[in-house]
């Protein structure tokens, strides 16, 4: 059995990034604690590791008094920004570059007096983040239908999720064009989400078998599952190599493996090597 890794596979920039900030504040933190605000990822493997070092998972300010707070690769609301620098907590920002120029932009269109569309998933912390940076008016839509009501405006901007799929914003983008006098868009998509999309396809086409590893509750992954499945109906998504099953390898000449952002590389080893396994049974 051959198994092939898509180079594209482990963690992102943005996630790299953010996990050796949440490190090097475990390495020289002594004071009053380490805390995320919310997970830095969508990686429960990786959240645990990072307790096992002293940081730890909160859901909201009210829960840290003091210390330092990371602020997660998927950014937070303004208004919790606000209330990290006011409470005097020590702030860490984490936010991927992407998403903070995707904020910026969210800014910057609401006062240059444009209505905002926001290409995404609503409940998305990145997407809630978001929001937070325009006006109230901010609408956010995953497809076409979500925005078939909104009233024709003069002054339209739109920017997006940095992990939708490209089409995604391709046809909310062509249904607005219809929707405002003057239209604006940032492409604020992430290129390695792309590109972790196009190779994973290309590869579920030449294999027998695809497996996706990543957190259940990473949007990106579970994107990323749907693609494959699409293509190849033996796609599995799983967290870790416990969750593989030897009968699903039953007769495969080629597996195919395959990420999401928030995927370690660790984990992504434990796969392949549960899959070598399983080669010589």
């Amino acid at each position: 059995m051959e198994i092939i890794v898509a180079k594209s596979s482990g963690f992102c920039f943005g996630v790299k990034r953010a996990i050796n900030m949440a490190d090097k504040c475990a390495s020289e933190e002594k004071g009053d604690g380490i805390y995320t605000l919310g997970p830095i990822i969508h990686n429960p493997q990786v959240v645990k590791r990072l307790e096992e070092s002293n940081v730890f998972v909160k859901k909201s300010l009210s829960e840290i008094d003091a210390g330092t707070v990371i602020i997660r690769s998927h950014g937070v609301k303004s208004e919790e920004y606000r209330e990290a620098r006011e409470k005097g907590l020590n702030i860490v920002d984490a936010t991927c570059p992407f998403v903070k120029k995707a904020q910026d932009l969210v800014s910057q269109l609401t006062e240059d007096g444009y209505e905002v569309v926001v290409v995404g998933e609503k409940d998305h912390p990145e997407v809630k983040g978001l929001i937070s940076y325009g006006s109230k008016k901010v609408l956010v839509a995953g497809s076409i239908a979500e925005l078939v009501d909104m009233p024709r405006v003069a002054r339209l901007g739109i920017v997006a999720q940095t992990t939708i799929p490209m089409e995604k914003l391709e046809d909310i983008v062509s249904f607005c064009l219809h929707k405002a006098s003057e239209l604006k868009v940032f492409n604020t998509i992430c290129n390695a989400t792309s590109t972790r999309q196009t190779e994973s396809a290309e590869m579920a086409r030449k294999v027998d078998v695809m497996i996706v590893v990543g957190g259940k509750n990473s949007a990106n992954t579970r994107r990323l599952a749907e693609v494959c499945l699409a293509i190849q109906p033996m796609t599995y998504h799983i967290e870790v190599a416990a969750e593989l099953d030897h009968a699903w390898f039953s007769g495969a000449r080629r597996v195919g493996v395959t990420s999401g952002a928030s995927t370690p590389e660790w984990l992504i080893e434990e796969v392949v090597s549960q899959i070598g396994e399983f080669a010589t049974k």
